[in-house]
């Protein structure tokens, strides 16, 4: 591919549709993009179903060499990838690059997956023609896919989270079809490796309405893809208004449909006793890196800390408010993220109770840290304290005493992750605060910090609501694939007519 077309990729030809739109890059030139409505996703949703009568049939092996062509294509674009990618967003180059190692690798690795077969959890009880007091037909069991599925891309991470990301590579190792509705803040990255999959399913022969991609800045395409009666499920990632005003439209068809939405968090940090008393200092400033990493902009940014009464809380205080002192405004993903980084940012700062330890000011698309204090009284009193701030600004909470802690994690709401910062003298504290923050959260950590997500058999990327829409799914890791696939027993069947997966 040499040049953009800011055009929709359906039924494998490269489609105009809609009104046109200007792309608002950080640097370089804007793209006109065509606005996709219900007719592209309609004429993709179709083109997708039409697919899924022989995709959904492919073997394991034909899907795994297309998901590892996919990521060779996508290696191939890798510098166009990357100057897209920086230009759309702002993120420095080696973001990029890693996150398109990240993208391919996550491609291989349900590539392995599939392979291994494991997750199809198959089943067989035999018959007992003879069993009393009535006999037992043959039942075989098998995950089979869903039938198309919509995507829906992240603003925050253009490659991993969009267009061949996670819930794409996922849908396609289970055999669903893809009908992916565009990220209007990185149209031209979204198109390129749109591209290295239409590429992909050329060289591997794959029916051409296995993937589609529709444009759109504007919610009519969104809401479509929601609602399309074709549409089997769906993968979100974004804000929670967006996101549950997506989730009620997919309650509310005819006939619901699941709606995996990943909705956002504030993943708080528990500092314990003797962890602060030896290093608070240490905790603070790298609980500052790790809150301004990509400017903040991480779904599982650490937005609050919890500190026992006692030593080491001031010194936690002041080294985080040093470290972030050195953070200047940066350019953020969109004008609408900087805008809401703002809103959320004066909100917070308009709680009487809280006590503001650092606010620079930026404008336009900048974001720059912000730091608040409250106590734990207060804090449980301001349930509007709670509420994520998609950017680098973080609230330090100073319990006082280790109930009021206690009180504090079973005030959560559904987390991504909750953090514990412990040391070994800190067990007999945490203990008790483990089966609490167990039920708030799909990942518990200890020391270290949540902003990064390792893409492994084990992870877990969800967590109870409002972080997602269904607390028993990851969008990261092999466990995704479980999202687009549903149990089927065969009785009594003909070999010839099962699965390939369960013969013999």
């Amino acid at each position: 591919m040499t040049d953009l077309t800011g055009r929709h990729l359906i039924a494998g030809e490269w489609t105009a549709g809609g009104e046109t739109f200007q792309s608002a890059p950080v640097t370089g030139d804007p793209v006109t993009v065509h606005c996709g409505g219900k007719a592209e996703v309609d004429a993709a949703m179709k083109a997708a179903e039409e697919a899924f009568l022989t995709y959904g049939w492919t073997s394991r092996e034909e899907r795994a060499k297309f998901l590892e062509a996919i990521a060779d294509e996508i290696e191939a674009r890798g510098e166009a990838l990357t100057a897209a990618g920086t230009s759309e967003t702002g993120l420095p180059e080696a973001r990029l690059n890693g996150e398109r190692g990240r993208t391919t690798g996550q491609l291989k690795l349900f590539a392995s997956h599939i392979r291994d077969g494991a997750y199809l959890d198959r089943r067989h009880d035999e018959a007992l023609p003879d069993r009393q007091p009535a006999p037992r037909p043959d039942l075989r069991m098998i995950e089979r896919p869903m039938g198309p599925v919509g995507v829906f891309g992240a603003s925050n991470f253009p490659l991993a989270f969009s267009t061949a990301g996670g819930d794409t590579a996922s849908a396609l190792a289970a055999g669903c079809p893809v009908v992916y509705k565009g990220h209007p803040g990185h149209p031209a990255t979204g198109e390129i490796v749109a591209d290295a999959i239409r590429a992909a399913i050329e060289k591997t022969g794959m029916p051409k309405g296995t993937f589609g991609f529709v444009q759109s800045n504007t919610t009519e395409a969104g809401e479509a893809l929601v609602t399309h009666p074709l549409t089997r499920a769906v993968g979100f990632t974004g804000s929670f208004r967006g996101g549950k005003a997506l989730f009620d439209l997919a309650m509310s068809r005819p006939e619901p449909i699941p709606f995996f939405g990943e909705l956002g968090a504030i993943n708080p940090v528990f500092v314990m006793p003797a962890a602060q008393g030896a290093r608070g200092g240490d905790i603070g400033t790298a609980w500052a890196g790790s809150l301004t990493m990509g400017v903040g902009q991480f779904c599982t940014n650490p937005g609050i800390v919890v500190l026992h009464p006692g030593d080491g809380a001031d010194a936690f205080v002041d080294a985080a408010r040093a470290a972030l002192e050195e953070v200047g405004p940066q350019p953020m993903l969109t004008d609408g993220v900087a805008s809401g980084y703002r809103k959320g940012v004066e909100g917070i700062a308009s709680v009487s109770a809280v006590k503001e330890h650092l606010r620079k000011d930026c404008s336009d698309r900048q974001g720059a840290p912000a730091m608040f204090e409250v106590s734990g009284k207060d804090w449980l009193a301001h349930p509007e304290l709670s509420e994520e701030m998609f950017g680098p600004a973080g609230i330090v909470i100073r319990a006082a005493s280790a109930d009021e802690v206690m009180q504090i994690a079973k005030e959560l709401h559904g987390q991504l992750t909750c953090t514990l910062q412990m040391d070994d003298s800190d067990v007999d504290t945490a203990k008790p605060l483990v089966p609490v923050l167990e039920r708030k959260a799909g990942r518990l950590l200890v020391n270290g910090f949540p902003t990064g997500v390792e893409v492994a058999d084990s992870m877990v990327h969800g967590g109870p609501y409002p972080a997602t829409t269904n607390f028993g799914a990851t969008s990261v890791g092999t466990l995704a694939i479980r999202r687009f696939l549903r149990p089927v027993c065969y009785q009594n069947m003909p070999e010839a007519l099962l699965p390939e997966d369960l013969r013999g």
